[in-house]
């Protein structure tokens, strides 16, 4: 199935595209997602845990970047994990690349995701994956425009003072909130059903 989505971030494209490439600094951001190694430059080693009502799924697997295109600002990784219990897996093909904004830049996204096993019956509705995706975009771009808007007073004095601050440690991932997921999914379903946009 295919997902798209796209999200703003408050830099000029040159400087968006190496937060977005930092892996380690934007992971926190991702609702539910937690790096647990890197196996080399460009692969990472994570887990990620998503609680939909009765349902909760944690996933185990591998992120590697297998193009990174610096001159136009594209890059695809691909994505592989199990779920934990033994219940299927999943892969996806994630491409992304950086429009130039009024105020910023886009970030569109286009994955192609596939669920195996038992997980699978979660991709039958693809407008509910689409609208748990968009929710999770949504909560990832509001994260990172806070660290960015966090970390550019710090960068502008460190500049001034001619050294860098340490990095604040990573915060421990939190399972996906279900609950305001499936509130905003719900919502999304009806206008659709009723004809709304």
């Amino acid at each position: 199935m295919e997902i798209n989505n796209s999200f703003e971030v408050p830099l000029p494209p040159k400087d968006a595209w190496k937060v977005l490439l930092d892996i380690e600094r934007i992971a926190p951001c991702m609702p539910g997602a937690e790096l647990t190694g890197k196996a080399d430059n460009d692969t990472y080693n994570g887990k990620v845990a998503v609680k939909l009502g009765p349902v909760a799924l944690a996933f185990q697997g591998q992120v590697k970047f297998t193009e990174i295109d610096e001159a136009n600002l594209k890059a695809r990784a691909k994505a592989q994990g199990k779920d934990s219990k033994g219940r299927g897996g999943a892969n996806a093909t994630v491409d992304f690349h950086l429009v130039p904004i009024a105020t910023g830049t886009q970030v569109v996204v286009k994955t192609d995701l596939n669920l195996s096993g038992a997980v699978a019956q979660y991709g039958r509705a693809s407008g509910l994956i689409q609208d748990v995706a968009s929710q999770l975009i949504g909560q990832f771009a509001s994260c990172l425009k806070s660290k960015i808007a966090a970390s550019a007073p710090v960068a502008a004095a460190a500049s001034v003072a001619g050294s860098s601050s340490p990095a604040a440690p990573p915060q421990a991932a939190k399972p996906i909130s279900g609950f305001a997921l499936m509130c905003t999914v719900l919502w999304n379903s009806l206008r659709r059903l009723f004809g709304g946009k």
